[in-house]
């Protein structure tokens, strides 16, 4: 009785969720090949990092890809509160170099310690003109084209009753 009741809750604690997409799988192991798997291109948008504060409220964004020159701050782990530019973005291993976090091997010679992009903030972007594109995107910029009609259109349908 006791394996049935342990059975039954079992299968009751894994209630099934409707999906929202059919094209999509929500397996585990199909999520996680994919995800390791990822071309170069994928896993650029996936290596993106929050903006700092100030950076958030002057663009409207939260986060974007993370490219060489931009300076950082590094807000999670042994390097915490470090600070430096973006010296090598490397997309194969999904970890950043950043200038001054540097660790001696055994054989003397001093290599880059690679950090996690979702553990550093950006405090500075550089920006060309890609970038100032993709931000203005992202924020929701001037929405020329937007939209059906435009404001006075719709006053002069207003009049039209």
């Amino acid at each position: 009785q006791v394996q049935a009741l342990l059975g039954a809750r079992r299968t009751c604690s894994r209630q099934a969720k409707m999906k929202y997409s059919t094209s999509v799988s929500s397996s585990r192991r199909k999520s996680r090949k994919a995800h390791f798997t990822a071309p170069s291109s994928a896993r650029r948008k996936i290596m993106s990092s929050p903006l700092s504060t100030d950076l958030k409220s002057k663009h409207s964004v939260r986060a974007v890809p993370i490219r060489k020159d931009d300076e950082v701050t590094v807000v999670r782990g042994n390097y915490k509160g470090r600070e430096g530019k973006v010296v090598q973005v490397y997309r194969k291993k999904w970890v950043i170099h950043i200038e001054r976090i540097t660790r001696e091997k055994v054989n003397g010679a001093t290599v880059n310690v690679g950090i996690d992009p979702s553990k550093v903030v950006i405090t500075k972007l550089k920006i060309d003109k890609d970038r100032k594109a993709l931000l203005e995107r992202k924020s929701g910029g001037p929405e020329a084209g937007k939209g059906k009609f435009t404001e006075d259109e719709v006053k002069a349908m207003q009049d039209v009753d």
